[in-house]
């Protein structure tokens, strides 16, 4: 019997599709059906569409049906995607609430992921029940709400003052942590313009619709106790962990036929990488992915590489473009380099023994569950808090430090963090494998029958429902 109807809107992009598809198959396993809304773009671009019981998608036209770059476009390019997605976002979600009300099967609640806060105004025209699905930490929406709120100025203040590279000066009410302007989101800082500052706007009008809300609700992709601290640091939010959003073959074991997110947009390499895998020894690979957004330079990559090559210890590198790199004959030698692939999978295997990653929000998770060590390489956005997150938290890894002068990380650094996680006999080697354990355990007692993201996922849907039978 289904007891909840919920709408689930996200925004375009393989970092939301993950979460948000994980979310609804917790929902429907809790009796309830999901209509999933996405974009035209989107679903054509999915390589394994999901389909599960319980589930429904449905398409809308953002007027870019053949895509839209926003990396290669200008901030005036990507502010009048915004506009058209939301004009044409809108109708389209509130033609869907209308319809399916007259059909005799009303919606109960309407969630949405970042970037497509209008979802959230159309639910309140209707007087439904609405619930932001936050897609990255607790920590993070803390320091964005606070921003946002009278302490944007000090934010920015602190950040001129300071050498990024060594000053932690930034406190933030409830936050028990000092952040130095290398670790705050980086399109926060308006001094310093960074990829993708045009995205500030958004997340400011995100705030907004969330002030007109009375104690609006927050769903988390974390879990208590990562983030206790921050989970309570906002006294008008209801921020709610409900994670790890992660396949339940890999966590709580519910369901050992979901071994995948679906929905990838990118076609999995499947070309023998966990037979590779299998015929390493336990730990002793390095696994490299920068996820499925940032490109990364040349140069960069070629630093990558060198430090690959010159730590000698077998490696998975993700690659997603054809370009060629100067060693690209001696590096397919020495490892594995794919296109893509089921990166959770990856790092659930034994012979994998670090995760040099960007840190974005959903591999970090992935790290975490699966207890592999990390080597923090972030690029930008939520990346850099995930990092000191990562290394001074839950110390689970070494973030890389940039040359400055340079504008990149030097082989010789990325060779150096890896060497810190992978020497076996080494104190810091020893301390991140053993929290990287801990965390790993707490994380499945988390989501278990029962757990604490588990109850509040059910205590969510039983105050949702009595929300609308009041109504």
């Amino acid at each position: 019997m289904v007891r909840h109807r919920f709408l689930l809107v996200i925004y375009p992009a393989q970092g939301h599709i993950n979460p948000a598809l994980e979310f609804a198959k917790r929902l429907v396993s809790l009796d309830s059906h999901v209509t999933l809304a996405i974009t035209i773009y989107l679903h054509s671009r999915m390589v394994n569409k999901p389909s599960f019981p319980g589930l429904s998608i449905v398409t809308f036209s953002d007027g870019h049906d053949t895509g839209f770059n926003a990396i290669a476009g200008r901030d005036e390019d990507y502010k009048l995607y915004a506009s058209e997605l939301k004009r044409r976002g809108s109708d389209f979600v509130a033609d869907l609430i209308s319809s399916s009300a007259k059909q005799g099967h009303p919606f109960t609640c309407v969630t949405y992921t970042l970037l497509v806060q209008w979802a959230q105004e159309v639910a309140r025209g209707f007087h439904l029940p609405s619930a932001l699905l936050w897609i990255e930490p607790a920590t993070v929406f803390t320091i964005l709400y606070h921003y946002f709120h009278g302490y944007d100025n000090y934010i920015n203040e602190k950040s001129k003052e300071e050498k990024a590279s060594s000053s932690y000066s930034i406190a933030l009410p409830g936050l028990p942590l000092l952040f130095s302007a290398r670790e705050v989101p980086s399109f926060l800082l308006v001094g310093r313009p960074s990829f993708l500052s045009f995205l500030l706007e958004s997340f400011e009008e995100q705030f907004q619709e969330l002030d007109k809300e009375t104690n609006p609700t927050v769903l988390v992709n974390t879990f208590e106790a990562l983030e206790a601290e921050a989970l309570k640091a906002v006294d008008r939010v209801n921020m709610i962990p409900i994670g790890p959003l992660i396949p339940s073959a890999f966590l709580d074991g519910k369901n050992p036929n979901d071994t995948s997110f679906g929905g990838d947009l990118i076609q999995d390499s499947n070309d023998g990488y966990i037979q590779w895998l299998d015929s390493k020894a336990e730990m002793s690979v390095v696994y490299v992915s920068f996820g499925s957004y940032f490109p990364l330079s040349k140069r960069q990559k070629e630093e990558i590489a060198r430090a690959l090559l010159d730590c000698r210890l077998p490696f998975l590198w993700v690659i997603r473009d054809e370009e060629e790199l100067s060693c690209m004959e001696e590096l397919r030698k020495k490892g594995k380099i794919v296109k893509w692939c089921s990166q959770v999978q990856v790092l659930s295997h034994a012979s994998v023994g670090c995760f040099v990653t960007h840190c974005g929000w959903n591999s970090t998770m992935e790290s975490l569950v699966c207890g592999v060590p990390v080597v923090a390489f972030p690029q930008w956005s939520d990346q850099k808090t995930n990092a000191k997150l990562i290394e001074q938290v839950w110390k689970i890894g070494v973030r890389v430090v940039e040359d400055e002068e340079e504008g990149i990380v030097t082989g010789g650094e990325i060779k150096r963090c890896v060497e810190v996680v992978m020497e076996s006999d080494g104190e810091k080697a020893k301390e991140v494998r053993t929290n990287g354990e801990k965390w790993k355990i707490m994380a499945k007692d988390a989501s278990k029958e029962g757990g604490p993201s588990d109850t509040n996922l059910k205590a969510f849907l039983n105050a949702t429902l009595l929300s609308t039978m009041n109504d």
